[in-house]
């Protein structure tokens, strides 16, 4: 536990850093630095508190946990970015972190459960990843008609703001439904081992520090955001898409990987698979509706670039995570999809 506290002290330090830079007025660079990697810090104690919450249930509920409370930056941060009038970058940084989950995450957290496993196959159960699928084709459907309505140019493209908030309210609903059934559906987890490190008060503390500690930090993050890539020459679309697509994912990132390298892949998968759900249908269409409430609203109009790779991205999905298991080939290829989309939108 002492190594566990000396990082928690470590992240304070980094959280206070990037306060006074903010608040100091400091290079731009400097503030985004250390605002980037407090964010990481903050969403690794997310992580370890809702593991220990987590000991005491099975790998829906826990990695539902996990997922929903590992995107509070990613939701701050678009907050932050519509109250700023940031339109690309709220609407880039949302579809950044489906492509960064579904593809760069998972394809890692792959190749980790592939190692630990004897035949080098990683095994899972296929509901989650079936059932995430849906759930990205029914968002999909939505995203694709509205680029075809804005393309063609008829009457409903003059209508995409009501289309959005019917779409939202669709899809928040679907994903209720799929919710209730998915949690009563959980079993246990017969992996845990020991007890919770921390009592189930320590965790809960931890996670609304952290939680508040994030809103600020993606107020400073989103700030010096635009002004630390116009000094590097990163297009703005770019830092949306793959800077906070991974930085606001950060507990994804590194819990999914580390859970399929302790050769728990069902967990690994609950945790990575329930996260791109939730953005997905969740976040996504929960922010449309908050937008609402801002000068700079947001709807489910696309680019067509991303309009396109979102539907392979589901595509994929279902192809290589629906029978239940993955390969090491299949882990290389979705990290292979990233960086293909990744340098698209550089150039975009």
């Amino acid at each position: 536990m002492r190594r566990i506290w000396t990082l928690i002290a470590l992240i304070a330090a980094v959280t206070v850093t990037a306060a006074v830079a903010h608040y100091a007025g400091a290079s731009s660079l400097l503030t985004f630095a250390a605002a980037t990697v407090a964010l990481g810090g903050l969403a690794w104690i997310v992580s370890f508190a809702t593991e220990q919450v987590g000991e005491r249930f099975g790998p829906a509920v826990t990695g539902l946990l996990q997922s929903t409370l590992g995107n509070l930056p990613e939701f701050f941060i678009v907050i932050f970015a519509l109250s700023a009038g940031e339109i690309v970058v709220a609407r880039t940084s949302i579809i950044g972190s489906i492509f960064a989950n579904a593809l760069l995450v998972l394809g890692l957290a792959v190749i980790a459960g592939c190692r630990e496993s004897a035949d080098g196959v990683m095994r899972f159960h296929p509901r989650l990843p079936k059932d995430n699928a849906i759930l990205m084709m029914l968002a999909s459907f939505l995203i694709v008609i509205l680029g075809i309505s804005a393309a063609s140019g008829d009457k409903a493209a003059h209508h995409v703001k009501a289309i959005s908030i019917v779409g939202a309210l669709a899809l928040l609903v679907t994903y209720g439904a799929w919710l209730v059934e998915y949690v009563r559906s959980d079993v246990k987890r017969e992996s845990s081992q020991g007890t919770p490190r921390v009592s189930m008060t320590l965790a809960i503390a931890l996670l609304c520090v952290a939680g508040v500690a994030a809103a600020f930090v993606s107020d400073w993050f989103v700030t010096a955001l635009t002004p630390a890539m116009n000094r590097i020459g990163v297009p703005k679309a770019f830092a949306g898409l793959v800077v906070v697509g991974i930085a606001g994912n950060a507990v994804e990132n590194t819990t999914g990987i580390v859970l399929a390298m302790k050769g728990e892949a069902d967990l690994a998968i609950s945790v990575v698979k329930n996260s791109v759900a939730q953005i997905t249908a969740f976040l996504f269409p929960a922010l449309v509706l908050v937008s609402l409430l801002f000068a700079t609203q947001l709807t489910f109009a696309l680019a067509p670039v991303y309009i396109g790779a979102l539907l392979l991205t589901a595509i994929s999905l279902w192809q290589i995570t629906g029978d239940g298991e993955a390969t090491r080939f299949e882990g290389v290829a979705l990290i292979a999809l990233y960086v293909i989309l990744a340098v698209v939108t550089f150039f975009e």
